[in-house]
């Protein structure tokens, strides 16, 4: 019997799996078709590619910038510093900000590297009969781990595992916000000296110049535009079925740069529902001994993905 399930491969789930991987057996699930979670990458065609999750890494703890220096080092990270515009005037401390060699999700492919992995499985029920835990997959295939390791935002692991936490932890008081983002293609494009733009604007918050990660080279300018929180309150249940919305992001992004709307040649949304948590709670991770249930997320301590990681490497401290 397998050690460790561990459910998602997003920045905590991989990270987690790779620390256990080096003393046990280790599989981890994942609804999606790939790994990432949200730092997941959309594939246009051949090389080109969009991060629609994930936009860069800025490290702030010290074991935090180690751990991404070595990686830099490693060439899985390269550093994305060029010309970064900011017209809300915030003033901010400058900081590097690192990306994935290839996508934003090299990283978690790293960590996966040598840990069994399985991809568009959906788990919908866990169960624990006193030794061992029991999954159970939306195609009713059913899987037995010594332990479980839950890595989903606070909403779902509630619906999943309520039987199995304690009421301080039900009761906490975690706001998940949500996240909509559209990503565009347009054709006979020149080349343009910026890397992204925060706009000081009610719909559209971000747009990222997908060209300037030098990962390829193209006359087609591929752009990741992110929504406001405002914005992704208001549409984050309709985005699905109302393509109106997309079209108003990509219109403020038009409005506001000058770009030619007919020159658009792909353009697809996505939207997370439950993509970060602004506060801290009192934990940073979660070991339940009488269960062997481990959590880890970024939710238990802020919206970064320094936030998950340090979470995952909490909670590995906790298993013994």
């Amino acid at each position: 019997m397998i050690d460790f399930c561990v459910l998602g491969s997003g920045v905590s789930g991989s990270t987690i799996a790779n620390i256990l991987s080096k003393k046990y057996s280790v599989h981890v699930f994942d609804k999606a078709r790939g790994p990432g979670g949200r730092s997941s990458n959309k594939r246009f065609k051949n090389n080109l590619s969009f991060d629609h999750g994930v936009q860069y890494i800025s490290p702030k703890s010290k074991i935090f910038t180690k751990y991404i220096k070595k990686l830099h080092k490693n060439k899985i990270l390269k550093t994305w510093d060029e010309n970064h515009l900011d017209f809300t005037f915030e003033k901010k401390t400058f900081s590097s900000k690192y990306i994935g060699k290839k996508a934003n999700n090299d990283f978690i492919k790293y960590n996966l590297k040598n840990v069994k992995k399985s991809f568009s499985s959906l788990i919908t029920k866990v169960s624990f009969n006193k030794y061992f835990w029991e999954i159970t997959l939306k195609d009713k295939s059913k899987y037995q781990f010594k332990s479980l390791i839950l890595t989903c935002p606070f909403p779902q692991l509630k619906k999943l595992a309520k039987k199995y936490l304690d009421k301080k932890i039900l009761k906490l008081n975690v706001q998940m916000q949500p996240n909509i983002t559209v990503m565009i293609a347009l054709k006979n494009q020149k080349s343009l000296p910026i890397s992204s733009i925060k706009f000081n604007d009610d719909i559209l918050a971000w747009a990222a110049n997908e060209n300037s990660k030098n990962r390829f080279k193209s006359n087609i300018s591929l752009w990741t535009l992110q929504a406001t929180l405002m914005w992704s309150k208001k549409t984050i249940n309709k985005y699905k079925i109302d393509k109106s919305i997309m079209n108003q992001l990509i219109t403020r992004f038009i409005k506001l740069t000058g770009f030619e709307k007919n020159k658009i040649i792909f353009k697809r949304i996505h939207g997370w529902k439950y993509s970060y948590n602004y506060e801290k709670t009192p934990y940073l991770s979660l070991w339940n001994n009488k269960y062997n249930l481990g959590i880890c997320g970024d939710w238990f301590n802020g919206p970064k993905v320094e936030n998950a990681w340090l979470s995952a490497n909490d909670l590995a401290k906790k298993i013994k």
